[in-house]
């Protein structure tokens, strides 16, 4: 069962690599503010609200760093 499951796991990550493959430098810009901004949000706050909160933010944030 934990082959089956790590094998999986390698197929979603593969698969999500692959997706930002067409993406511009904005695009992954916004892409990472949101997952920085997430995950700060849930240590900060330690629920499902702060996380989303910080995650918008974190997106939004990245978006006008990768603006030129």
């Amino acid at each position: 069962m934990k082959r089956a499951t790590s094998l999986l796991l390698c197929t979603l990550l593969a698969t999500a690599l692959a997706g930002c493959a067409g993406m511009s430098e904005r695009d992954r810009d916004t892409v990472v503010g949101a997952g920085v901004g997430t995950a700060i949000g849930a240590g900060v706050t330690g629920d499902v609200g702060g996380a989303a909160v910080g995650g918008v933010v974190g997106g939004v944030i990245g978006n006008q760093v990768g603006r030129h």
